[in-house]
């Protein structure tokens, strides 16, 4: 069981790295296949009595104002470093080009940059999750 729950986690992190939709794999006496935004479907030519939740990837509702995206697949960072303040927490008043966070995406840091002047109104991610491509984030009215 150890080496499916190792196999369901290394698919799940392969489809939200690489914007998927659908990842199956088929192996000799079972198959997985993990869609987005649906359960999980585990069938097998002997039982598997247990069944591993996958993490969904949530989507926010509508967003009114300026929506800030991210422009890259990665990994959110809120703060420069563990321990340190968030660059932005909702309420706060930002400018134009003040870091709002830093996106992780192949061992390099890149900080993301307000293109808007305003207050964050709501932030739609936590602290470590995988961002997707253009996928929302925040926004700024």
């Amino acid at each position: 069981m150890a080496d499916m729950k190792k196999t369901l986690e290394l698919m799940t992190q392969t489809l939200v790295a690489n914007g998927l939709t659908r990842v199956a794999v088929s192996l000799e006496d079972f198959e997985i296949e993990i869609e987005k935004n649906a359960p999980p479907v585990i069938s097998s030519v002997n039982r598997i009595d247990e069944t591993v939740a996958v993490p969904a990837l949530v989507t926010p509702k509508k967003a009114v104002g300026n929506v800030v995206k991210a422009p890259i697949i990665g990994t959110y960072y809120e703060s420069s470093a563990p321990g340190k303040p968030p660059f932005v927490k909702v309420g706060d008043r930002v400018k134009r080009d003040d870091v709002l966070f830093i996106i992780e995406s192949m061992k390099l840091m890149n900080e993301v940059t307000s293109e808007f002047d305003g207050v964050i109104k709501e932030i739609f991610v936590k602290n470590a999750d995988v961002l997707e491509f253009d996928q929302p984030v925040m926004v700024i009215e």
